[in-house]
Parts: C-alpha cells; structure tokens; sequence
C-alpha cells in the first residue's frame, strides 16, 4: 500500500507536510459555518475517498477516509494533488477522545470547545451531536477544513467554523475546553503545545483533554508527567493493524487539579 509511506511518517515522527497547488483559500483564515465548498475539490474529495462508519470505535460517526479500496491508496503519494492528507485516516488518539466524549456528554454539554489539530473533524463532530455549546475546530490545512465540512454533511449536524491557521503560540483564546489528539509527534512541537496549553489553563482555567496511543514522542515528554489518566479503550482490529500493531489508546486530563466524573 503506498499510502501506508504517509502513515509512517505520522508513526515515527512527521516530516515537514509537503505543499500542493495553490489553492483560492489562503492558509491563514476563517472557515465560517455554511460556506460552500469548492466544487472540483469537493467533487476531488468524494471521488477519492470512502464514507465509512466502521474499523473504529465511534460507528455513530460516518466519516470520508482513504481506505484500502481509494485509488490513491495503492498511487505514489506524489500523485496526490494537495499537501499530504493525514486528515484522512481517523487516528487512534482522536477516536479515543471522540468516544469518550459520546459516552460522556456531560463533558462538553453546554460547554465552548476548540478542537485542535482537528483532522477529519470526527472529535468536533461528537462535542456538537453531544450538545456543545460553541465549536471551532483548526487545522492547517485547507483541505482538511473542506472534508470537515463534507464529514458535518454526512452526519447530519450544522457546520462549525474552522479555522485554517497555525495557533499554537498565539494568544490563548477563551475556550472551555481544548481537546487533541495525536499531535506529540514531534519533540518540537510538543515543547510548543506544552507551553501554549499551559498557558490557557493560567489564563483561562481552560480544561484540557488528550488522546493519545503511546507514541515514544508523547510518552517520554516531560507533559507525560502532568497528566492523569482517564480512560483507555482497546482498538479495534482494523485500526491495530493501520497504525503499526498498537492495541489501545488514552484520554489524558491536563487539569490534574480537576475532577472528570463519569456523567
């Protein structure tokens, strides 16, 4: 499988995305709720890809991914036309966080939620069919913003904005809740996330949620140690075997002061 050379990338340590034609949504900008797609990216995105709702632990959420049966499961990467798509596979951290959060709806209810590093924007999805009160999911790229809004259609829930842009290092908005999953891929980028969540904890008592497997890069960070363990699932077999064998994945709470009852 030649996509199977993307995925490792995200294992072992993500490289630099690589870029792809110019695209008339800048990368730095807001995707309000509603807008249109474009049609020959969406059109791109449909053909492309595969409405599932199985191999994971959220079967409620139906979701466009690249699976064995896309074309460009089997092309050369380099025949993609945009940056690379890590937001079409539902990573084992994400759906962690995502189930938690159906099975606990109290944890979001009511609540404002900024979904970090959103990808296929399934984590989003559950905090709005779970009742939250405001969602912004952010990515950095466009097309990943696109195939949110195409995976809000299938699921029958009113599009949330999204933000196209690197956040991380700004300045800490307002959120009462911060959820990410599979983004300690990278020791830089954890020292940075480190830093910013700590950050919006200070400034706003913003709660904190993780989702993560048990990469090395999460594991042996120094945040690791910061953090309690609220929830483990076991994975599917479906997703052991597209993420190099790991067999379950966690939430983590970054509030240790904080309790995160089961509603």
């Amino acid at each position: 499988m030649a996509f199977s050379s993307w995925k490792r990338l995200l294992l072992l340590g993500k490289a630099c995305r690589r870029g792809g034609p110019a695209l008339c949504w800048k990368r730095c900008c807001h995707w309000s709720a509603g807008k249109s797609l474009d049609p020959e990216v969406r059109a791109f995105l449909e053909e492309n890809t595969e409405v599932t709702s199985s191999g994971h632990l959220t079967p409620e959420i139906r979701l466009r991914l690249l699976t064995p049966r896309c074309r460009f499961w089997r092309e050369k990467p380099d025949l993609w036309p945009y940056g690379d798509p890590f937001w079409a596979i539902y990573w084992p951290g994400g759906q962690a966080l995502s189930r938690y959060i159906l099975d606990n709806p109290c944890v979001v209810k009511g609540r404002s939620v900024l979904d970090l590093g959103s990808g296929c924007g399934a984590t989003a999805i559950a905090a709005v069919m779970s009742g939250a009160s405001q969602v912004l999911a952010n990515d950095i790229d466009p097309i990943a913003g696109m195939a949110m809004s195409l995976n809000c259609e299938l699921n029958h829930v009113t599009p949330f904005p999204i933000t196209i842009k690197n956040i991380i290092n700004s300045e800490a908005g307002k959120w009462d809740l911060i959820v990410l999953g599979d983004m300690f891929y990278d020791e830089q980028l954890a020292d940075d996330l480190h830093h910013w969540l700590r950050k919006c904890i200070r400034i706003h008592e913003t709660e904190v949620l993780i989702g993560d497997p048990g990469r090395h890069q999460f594991l042996s960070h120094s945040i690791h140690n910061q953090l309690r363990k609220v929830i483990e699932y076991s994975l599917p077999e479906y997703t052991r075997q597209e993420n190099n064998g790991l067999t379950s994945s966690i939430v983590w709470s970054y509030q240790p002061s904080n309790s995160l009852e089961s509603c």
